[in-house]
């Protein structure tokens, strides 16, 4: 390929990753937002776990529907949906005057994550090279880690009064009196960046071929190999025609259960490990040791960049290291982490730099392996025919896992406290080595028809462990 069509490819997976950025600016925005928002209205318990928990209603929801309308309309409509509901999010954050119309736009901006999550992987993945579809797809993953600490840096900077004082009322009020606002507003520059990216791009032309429009999407995948028409492989076209008619039966044939089993479990321990109350708690939980909340939000920012730094350390050793050996080291790394983290607490060991180090390594041991290695797995894992259907249902036991967590973790705060609250998900983490030990396949090397074929082969024993 071309150093012209790599640019090209390259420049259509940037695009699509801002989905993954706005994604990760959001879950992350929530915890400079969520101290202010707590203050203002005196919000308990149950109302605070609600305020968080309401965009990842909405995320369940559009995940639900990311399926129908990926599959009816393409990859690239519903994706300039996600932009559109991003941006209306954002505005209607900031302007909004009533809390319980901020929910609702919470939720709005939810529905559209809930759909970025699923179609930018998937669209990234059909435009992608073969040779080089892994390296693209983990773009997304590191955009949204990237999102994620942008939003610690734009929290600290309008908590710190980096606004003007000499704007317009209404500004005025969103970057000055009522800062939270402004923290949720600043989501409206990226979300129309991305909508302007969207219209510029082409459409999937895997799903082309799926709906019968085989010269368009032959010609599409055309200008970015640079393979000319008679090249393009009409096996490849045909076996994209047949995987429309699979059918979710596929999934819980005898030889998928194992694969379906793990394609649940490993986003569920994703999510159970703890990773969210630190992104949507983290200013809370260190407010209780103590730290103020200028001072929390710096350490949010080391935070994120240290979840960003080791994402790279995924990328790049996660083909030669293999899945296995990265999920066993940093669910044990996790589990090890967390328990320190929560001695550190119970001991009121809160005001030394063990407190900072524990944390950080805990964002190290799942940066490089239980977050990104989740969407690896269950790319790989499924046959090509239901892969689109089966990462849905993974995202969708993300996302309701993560609602979850939301809901349960300043309910958690109150009542055990920040030592326990860390063991609480410390013991997760040793039941998600557990079952990685028992049940995650090494996919290392293998191509996607070799494993499919592994499953099919032997259906009562764990394979991949010879």
């Amino acid at each position: 390929m071309s150093k012209q069509k790599k640019t090209s490819v390259l420049l259509i997976t940037l695009v699509a990753s801002l989905g993954g950025f706005l994604f990760g600016f959001d879950m992350a925005v929530i915890s400079g937002v969520l101290p202010l928002v707590q203050k203002q209205f005196a919000l308990s318990a149950s109302q605070e776990g609600w305020f968080v928990s309401s965009a990842l209603v909405g995320c369940i929801i559009g995940v639900a529907l990311s399926g129908e309308l990926s599959d009816r309309f393409g990859r690239k409509k519903p994706l300039i949906l996600t932009a559109v509901l991003f941006v209306a999010s954002a505005m209607g954050c900031a302007l909004i005057p009533n809390l319980s119309g901020v929910i609702a736009f919470r939720v709005l901006g939810g529905i559209g994550i809930g759909i970025a999550s699923n179609v930018v992987p998937l669209y990234i993945s059909e435009i992608a090279p073969a040779n080089i579809r892994g390296r693209l797809v983990t773009y997304y993953q590191f955009a949204l880690t990237l999102g994620i600490l942008v939003a610690y840096l734009s929290n600290a900077a309008l908590l710190n009064g980096v606004s003007t004082q000499h704007t317009a009322t209404t500004l005025s009020s969103i970057f000055n009196q009522e800062v939270w606002r402004g923290m949720l507003g600043m989501g409206v520059l990226p979300s129309v960046l991305f909508l302007f990216g969207l219209l510029l791009i082409p459409e999937s032309p895997r799903w082309l071929i799926q709906k019968g429009r085989t010269a368009e999407g032959a010609l599409i995948i055309s200008s970015i190999t640079g393979q000319t028409l008679p090249e393009i492989q009409q096996e490849q076209l045909k076996t994209e025609n047949n995987s429309a008619k699979s059918s979710y039966k596929e999934l819980f044939a005898p030889a998928m259960r194992k694969a379906l089993l793990i394609g649940i479990l490993l986003p569920l321990f994703s999510q159970f490990s703890g990773i969210n109350a630190i992104i949507y708690y983290g200013p809370r939980i260190l407010g209780n040791a103590g730290i103020s909340l200028s001072n929390s939000l710096i350490s949010q920012i080391i935070f994120g960049l240290a979840n960003m730094i080791f994402t790279l350390f995924a990328i790049w050793k996660v083909d030669s290291w293999g899945r296995r050996p990265l999920y066993l080291y940093g669910t044990a790394g996790a589990a090890i982490s967390l328990i320190l983290t929560g001695i550190c607490f119970y001991f009121n060991a809160t005001s030394s730099i063990w407190l900072l180090v524990c944390v950080l390594a805990f964002l190290a041991c799942f940066a490089c392996s239980i977050g990104p290695l989740k969407f690896v797995v269950a790319s790989e894992i499924f046959p090509g025919a239901i892969r689109g259907r089966a990462l849905a249902i993974s995202i969708m036991v993300m996302w309701v896992a993560d609602t979850i967590v939301g809901q349960i973790t300043p309910v958690l705060l109150n009542q055990i406290g920040s030592a326990g609250t860390f063991w609480f998900f410390a013991f997760f983490c040793v039941v998600a080595f557990i079952v990685v030990y028992k049940l995650l396949p090494e996919t290392k090397g293998k191509s996607l028809e070799q494993i499919e074929s592994d499953w099919k082969e032997d259906t009562d024993k764990p394979v991949f462990f010879h």
